[in-house]
């Protein structure tokens, strides 16, 4: 028998009871039909089920500690602030999220996150449930060379347009550098072009850059501009 401070006695099997049950709730994760995943407040991503993960035809391993942002497209930036105010006064809500992705055989989808905010206590900084709904089976999903596009791929194309290369890009948005070629890859399939000079060169021919300015600058766009 051992004991916490400030606690009753604790059972030295109480532990390992803890275990089995998080390891049986692991396996029910992954039996749920519905994409979901566990990110700490920053993004890192603790747990994948399966149907996430096949989402963009990967094992739930392979998504560890990848930040959820590089797979996703956030549309409603003021999703982030609202979470940031929501951890400062110490709420438990719910809130939805626009978002696009590239999914598995380079489809592009749409949909809406369901993110609620999930912690021990509500002094400890919260981990986020993310539950994925996308707004369109697969099948009829049908991708084209739209030029909108989000206000961190927008930043990305400005950067390139300086000719950073993708670790300084990466440094500057905050992602890592599969991230940035994630984005990159996802804009060139979107966009029908073979390569960064053209990325940029389509940036620029449809306002996603501002013309005529050094350097580079992303156009601003109201947010409904973009959908």
């Amino acid at each position: 028998m051992r004991t916490n401070e400030g606690c009753a006695p604790v059972p030295d099997g109480g532990r390992d009871a803890a275990v089995i049950w998080r390891n049986r709730a692991l396996r029910l994760l992954d039996h749920v039909p519905l994409p979901i995943v566990v990110c700490e407040f920053g993004g890192r991503i603790l747990i994948v089920n399966r149907a996430m993960a096949a989402e963009f035809g990967r094992l739930p391993g392979e998504l560890h500690n990848r930040r959820i942002l590089e797979f996703f497209t956030l549309w409603d930036s003021a999703t982030l602030q609202a979470l940031t105010e929501a951890v400062r006064l110490h709420r438990r809500s719910r809130y939805p999220a626009r978002v696009s992705w590239t999914s598995v055989g380079g489809r592009e989808r749409h949909g809406e996150m369901t993110v609620d905010l999930v912690g021990d206590t509500p002094e400890q900084t919260p981990n986020l449930l993310i539950s994925l709904r996308a707004a369109e089976p697969a099948s009829e999903a049908t991708p084209g060379p739209r030029t909108e596009v989000s206000p961190v791929e927008a930043r990305i194309l400005a950067a390139a347009a300086r000719g950073d290369t993708t670790a300084q890009i990466a440094r500057e948005i905050g992602v890592t550098t599969d991230g940035v070629n994630y984005h990159l890859a996802r804009l060139s399939r979107r966009w029908r072009v073979p390569n960064r000079t053209a990325l940029v060169a389509r940036a620029y021919a449809t306002g996603v850059l501002v013309a005529g300015t050094w350097p580079p600058q992303p156009a601003r766009h109201d947010e409904s501009s973009a959908r």
